[in-house]
């Protein structure tokens, strides 16, 4: 699961420390066409206020039902309901499926601290994993032992019983170049989960004529990438085709741990590129990670057809390592 800023997790510890209750309900298994998928989460509160979805709307009331019971009783409970096919197609699927739902009261059995570690590695954009029973809740926080799921973003069930909530930061992708290129590589990207952010110090191609409603940093791209921040959840691509611009981001981006780096240009204007970060004292280790000329080679015409290799290499990265 990819998680949501200001999602379950943080209503949930807003209402328990309001006294108002809260339990936190989390999709721990499916089988079938199940509405949501494995991680999903709802939070109810003590008075019957529900925010978020297990199941797109089919079995909702009955989860708040069981979890103003589990939060009297002060103990987590699994539960389990099947779609049916008639309430599958109510929401948009072919046919129904099966799902499991662990209902966790905030307090009793999901520790405040706990859940407050987690609302706090979500806001400063930190990978972690909530590992607990997957029948009783009850867990505790970890950044390390599943990087399969992590790269994945893969919530679920382990063969020992324990169940694994991946919480992933949003994924970014920082482009330097308001170009053509990116006025295609922008909608394709946040349609496949990611918050792009423009990088441009010319206005005249950074404006929001061209790019409405889209984050646009006009500054010099070394200095909004400091102020930015670049973590292992940000693919950057550059599309200037100008040293003077890309040369700078690339020298910051290969001090970090962006998991993605693509660089546009033909192989000679990448060997030259590659020279210049030789000289400025980059190894030819560092120098591999950028993926120049960028995108995947599909025969791609035209900037539409680049930003669909662009996007496709950028995943590939994600999700492979490769």
């Amino acid at each position: 699961m990819t998680a949501k800023l200001e999602g379950a997790p943080e209503l949930a510890l807003e209402w328990h420390r309001a006294g108002r209750g809260a339990v936190l309900a989390t999709v721990v298994e499916t089988w079938g066409s199940a509405p949501r998928r494995v991680g999903a989460q709802m939070v109810v509160s003590g008075d019957g206020q529900i925010e978020g979805s297990v199941s797109g709307g089919c079995v909702e009331g009955a989860v708040m039902v069981e979890a103003l019971e589990a939060l009297e009783e002060g103990k987590g409970r699994l539960l389990e309901f099947g779609v049916s096919d008639g309430d599958a197609f109510a929401v948009g699927l072919a046919c129904g499926g099966t799902i499991r739902v662990l209902v966790e009261p905030v307090g009793a059995v999901l520790s405040e601290t706990v859940l407050d570690a987690l609302v706090a590695a979500r806001a400063g954009r930190r990978a972690v994993a909530y590992v607990c029973d997957a029948e009783t809740g009850g867990g505790l926080l970890t950044e390390a032992g599943f990087e399969d799921r992590f790269r994945m973003d893969r919530s679920g069930v382990e063969e020992d019983g324990r169940f694994v909530a991946v919480h992933n930061p949003p994924l970014r992708l920082v482009i330097v170049g308001a170009v053509h290129i990116a006025q295609s590589l922008v909608p394709m990207a946040r349609i496949a989960g990611f918050d792009p952010v423009l990088i441009d110090p010319r206005s005249a191609f950074g404006s929001q004529a061209r790019f409405p409603g889209e984050t646009i940093v006009e500054d010099w791209p070394d200095e909004a990438l400091a102020a930015i921040g670049l973590d292992g959840r940000t693919a950057l691509v550059l599309l200037t085709h100008d040293p003077k611009l890309d040369d700078p981001a690339l020298h910051v981006a290969l001090r970090s741990d962006v998991f993605y780096i693509g660089a546009l240009g033909s192989r000679r204007t990448h060997a030259a590129r590659c020279a210049r970060l030789r000289e400025a004292g980059f190894g030819d280790g560092d120098i591999a990670r950028i993926h120049g000329p960028v995108g995947l080679d599909i025969g791609a015409a035209g900037p539409s057809e680049i930003a669909v290799s662009v996007l496709a290499e950028m995943v590939r990265v994600l999700r492979t390592g490769a």
